[in-house]
Parts: structure tokens; C-alpha cells; sequence
């Protein structure tokens, strides 16, 4: 029998190809739609994925502020930041940080998605977030 060996590519830089991905976030589960996300941003979903080459897509997201959680989420999730000063330790939940900046929760969401590496920053900078249906890129997609 007759062994066949495949050949095995990697992408290089300067053979990545960004596409524009349009994904609507009206009624979607936000940890399912984070996830995609950050497959999409990564660029798990190409053919030639390579770990240690940036080779993912842009991704802009629609209707930020209509994303949904399941259960009690929607009361008991919490966002908390803190100042750096001495009292600046601040807490919101999901539906207060919903209707004040809705580009957060998903950004947020998003970040914790992607690898803690030195990559993460880029990809990130590829994520365009809209709460409403109208954005600004429409000339890049297709």
C-alpha cells in the first residue's frame, strides 16, 4: 500500500486576505454570538489558519443593543471596574450597562472570547460595534 504525505501550508503575512463580516445581533444569545465573534476575529474559520499569524476578519455587529441572556442574567450579571482612586470600585448590571453603552457588553463579552496573547489587541481593533441597524461600513461589505 502506497503512503501519501500532505502538505501542510502556513500562512504567511503577506498572503492574508481580511474579508468584511455584517452579523446582526437582534434576539441572539450573547455568549453564542460572542464566540462566533471571536472565531471570526481570529480566523479559525479559514482554511489556512495559522496560531501565530493574525489572520481573521473584520466583524461588524448591528443591533447591540437588542442581544439577549438567558435566565436571570438579565438582573444578576454584573459588570465591575474600578478607578484607580480610593471609593472608585463600581458595579452595573447587565440591563443598566445595556441601555447606558450597549457596544460594551458585547465588546466585553468578545474580549474574555479571545486568547490572552499579544494578538488580542488587533483583533479587537477589527470589531466595529453599532447599537442600531445602521453602520458605517457599508462600502467594505458585501
Amino acid at each position: 500500500m502506497k503512503t501519501y504525505r500532505t502538505k501542510t501550508t502556513v500562512q504567511r503575512k503577506e498572503d492574508i486576505k481580511r474579508n468584511w463580516l455584517l452579523v446582526d445581533a437582534k434576539d441572539q444569545i450573547l455568549g453564542n454570538l460572542a464566540s462566533q465573534i471571536a472565531d471570526s476575529l481570529i480566523g479559525k474559520h479559514k482554511v489556512d489558519y495559522t496560531p501565530h499569524n493574525d489572520g481573521g476578519d473584520y466583524v461588524v455587529v448591528i443591533n447591540a443593543s437588542q442581544v439577549a441572556v438567558t435566565g436571570k442574567k438579565a438582573l444578576n450579571k454584573l459588570y465591575t471596574h474600578h478607578s484607580n482612586y480610593p471609593g472608585g470600585y463600581k458595579e452595573e448590571t447587565f440591563t443598566d450597562l445595556l441601555a447606558r453603552q450597549p457596544e460594551a457588553v458585547i465588546r466585553t463579552a468578545v474580549k474574555g472570547m479571545l486568547p490572552k496573547n499579544r494578538l488580542q489587541a488587533d483583533r479587537l481593533g477589527r470589531l466595529k460595534i453599532f447599537a442600531g441597524s445602521e453602520h458605517t461600513y457599508g462600502n467594505y461589505i458585501k
